[in-house]
């Protein structure tokens, strides 16, 4: 089969999650024998990355990435801002998906890309989307009110306007509604993501899908001795912002001067985050890791803390950590960090600054408490997180729309189409 992945951001003109999730799906369905083509917007990296240069990034046999670019530069993607529609790259959306060879068109973070008029795109093909994140609920995608605190009602004008964004008048008009009608599923990483969008109005058919991780993530390294240390440490990964909640973990370092905290990865936050650690010798920035050392720093640590302040839809990280037997602490006001980092079994959760100094004590000194942590992180892992089940449940909700749709009357929904079994297992609302 063909498919067609369109996302604000991939390769080396992206940030973090959705981005890895797009290659790493992409790579899956290469090596299944499937055709794959992503369509990103270069103008809109160069729009918001600031100082972060492209990664180095490059894309293996049969995955081909094309790289939207307009004359006018950031301008175009100013405009899907503001109309939430493709504009100046819509010929080029429209000659790709509307192909009559294409199978699947998988929508990810489309708010820079195309915005919901993309959606309307692909019609003789089965059309998916992954909500990466809450942008179908908040024009500030992270559900971060006034760039600090979670969202506790909308005041979306204010706070698109105290994040210097421009308020965006089309969300008002029906069109996140019309575009949702083009789908026939909207897929969520977590069960948390998904009731939050269904308690925010979003009615189109919701699926539970987990993330996953490809067999080789990790390098095997997962069964390897870590290599001896002189000191114990945790680690922790990410953009380096003020809602990813950084700033909470290193002060408490002072109380832990038995261990050090490595920090991987960078951001706009990062020189307030060093003056944080200013005189903290066993606070550390790794910088930008590359999959390898990231999976070794992972490995080596007693735990990976995750402090995220904001909603997370899944949190890539801690399916990382699982990956190479390492358990997670993760914050509890962090969205679906208790789905994945606590109900998975294989991690800790804290609320307040108090119980997380204990949570991690507890975790580095603890050899019996880590290794069960370990195990059932790593379980989680290799079953319902792995590649294999993932691609199984893709593949199986691709067969089932298409099978839906030759027996369907046109938008009589997915859920009115599947079988009963195929029903139930997905979650779908």
């Amino acid at each position: 089969m063909k498919f067609c992945m369109v996302t604000t951001f991939f390769g080396a003109e992206s940030f973090g999650g959705d981005a890895a999730y797009v290659d790493r799906l992409s790579r899956a369905l290469v090596r299944r024998g499937h055709e794959v083509h992503v369509y990103h917007c270069a103008d809109a990296f160069d729009a918001v990355r600031g100082k972060q240069p492209p990664r180095p990034y490059e894309p293996p046999p049969g995955v081909h990435v094309h790289t939207l670019r307009s004359k006018l530069g950031i301008l175009s993607p100013l405009a899907t801002q503001m109309t939430g529609r493709p504009v100046f790259k819509a010929a080029a959306l429209h000659a790709a998906l509307d192909a009559s060879d294409v199978d699947v068109v998988h929508f990810h973070n489309i708010s820079l890309v195309g915005g919901t008029g993309v959606l309307e795109m692909g019609s003789r093909a089965v059309r998916l989307m992954t909500a990466h994140e809450y942008w179908l609920i908040c024009p500030m995608h992270l559900l971060w009110k006034y760039n600090r605190k979670k969202c506790d009602g909308p005041d979306c004008v204010r706070c698109s306007l105290a994040g210097r964004r421009p308020p965006q008048a089309w969300r008002w008009g029906g069109a996140i509604e019309r575009g949702l009608r083009e789908l026939d599923a909207l897929l969520f990483p977590s069960l948390d993501a998904l009731e939050e969008h269904r308690s925010r109005g979003i009615g189109a058919p919701l699926v539970h899908l987990p993330l996953f991780l490809p067999d080789d993530w990790s390098g095997g390294i997962e069964d390897e001795e870590p290599e001896p240390r002189a000191r114990p440490y945790v680690a922790a990964a990410g953009r380096l912002v003020r809602m990813k909640g950084f700033q909470r973990v290193i002060p408490l370092m002072r109380y832990l001067p038995e261990v050090d905290l490595r920090i991987a990865g960078t951001g706009p936050y990062e020189s307030k985050l060093r003056a944080l650690a200013a005189d903290l010798p066993n606070v550390h920035f790794e910088g930008i890791l590359g999959r390898s050392a990231l999976a070794r720093l992972f490995h080596a640590a007693r735990a990976v803390v995750v402090p995220s302040l904001f909603p997370e839809t899944f949190g890539y990280v801690v399916l990382e950590a699982f990956a190479v037997r390492t358990p997670v602490v993760v914050h509890e006001g962090g969205g679906a960090l208790v789905e994945t980092g606590v109900q998975s079994g294989g991690g800790l959760g804290y609320q307040t600054d108090a119980e997380l100094l204990t949570a991690l004590r507890r975790i580095v000194h603890d050899d019996d408490l880590r290794e069960e942590l370990a195990d059932r992180g790593y379980a989680q892992r290799t079953g319902d997180w792995s590649e294999a089940a993932h691609l199984d449940r893709y593949f199986n909700l691709v067969h089932a729309v298409r099978r839906g749709r030759a027996g369907a009357t046109p938008h009589s929904g997915l859920a009115a189409q599947l079988p009963a079994d195929i029903d139930h297992a997905y979650n779908i609302k």
